[in-house]
């Protein structure tokens, strides 16, 4: 069984920082990816980043590639999401998500099996 536990979202202003992370209890990380989705109200629930635990292989959504880097602490059992030059656009729930899969292409939300409860990110104007 997994579980997923998101932190770090809050309020920030335009052109501001946030690190998102999500903690994972799972009895094994071989073939296992993570990624963040997010939703913001009434909008489907997009694809942000991803990556798999083993090798490291990251993917990004056009929108925020250059500005969000997705990385791994596995001896903490954990991934973040460094969010950086926010802007209004990117407030929405984040969630965090997994799968039992190492191809880290994995752009839509029925391709993971397990979700955090989410964090809100805001960004004002």
């Amino acid at each position: 069984q997994v579980q997923l536990v998101e932190s770090g979202g809050g309020l920030v202003q335009a052109g501001g920082s946030l690190r998102l992370s999500c903690a994972a209890s799972v009895r094994t990380f071989s073939s296992f990816s993570m990624g963040w989705f997010r939703q913001a109200p009434g909008k489907e629930r997009d694809f942000v980043a991803a990556i798999t635990w083993s090798g490291g292989s990251t993917s990004y959504s056009d929108s925020v590639k250059g500005r969000f880097t997705i990385s791994r602490g596995n001896a903490k059992n954990t991934v973040f999401l460094q969010m950086n030059s926010l802007k209004p656009e990117d407030t929405a729930v984040y969630y965090c998500a997994a799968r039992y899969s190492d191809v880290v292409f994995a752009p839509r939300a029925d391709m993971y099996a397990y979700w955090g409860q989410g964090t809100q990110v805001t960004v004002s104007s």
